[in-house]
C-alpha cells in the first residue's frame, strides 16, 4: 500500500511523515490536539519555552494514556467477573 507524504506543524516546526492513507486524519488531528495542548498550557502559565510546553503535554498525554488503561483493565476484570459468574450459574443448572 502507497503511503502519503504529509507534513504536520507541531509547535511552529515542521515535521514531515510518510502516513498510510487510512491514518492521515488520526495523524493530522493529533498535530491539532497537540498544538492545542501547547497554546491552551501557554495561555494558562505564561510560559513560552516550547521545550517546557512540549513537556508539560507529553506529560499530560501520559496520564490520560494510563488513566485509560487502567479503566479498560477495570471493565476488563469486570466483564471476566460477569462471565466466570455466568459459567458457575450454568454448571449449577446443568
Amino acid at each position: 500500500m502507497d503511503e502519503l507524504s504529509i507534513k504536520i506543524k507541531i509547535a511552529d516546526r515542521e515535521y514531515p511523515m510518510k502516513v498510510r492513507p487510512e491514518d492521515e486524519e488520526r495523524v493530522r488531528k493529533a498535530g491539532k490536539s497537540i498544538n492545542e495542548r501547547l497554546r491552551n498550557y501557554r495561555e494558562r502559565f505564561g510560559i513560552d519555552d516550547k521545550q517546557d510546553l512540549l513537556s508539560m503535554v507529553a506529560f499530560d498525554c501520559l496520564i490520560e494514556k494510563m488513566e485509560a488503561e487502567e479503566k479498560s483493565y477495570g471493565a476488563d476484570e469486570s466483564v471476566l467477573e460477569k462471565i466466570n459468574d455466568l459459567n458457575n450459574r450454568i454448571s449449577q443448572a446443568l
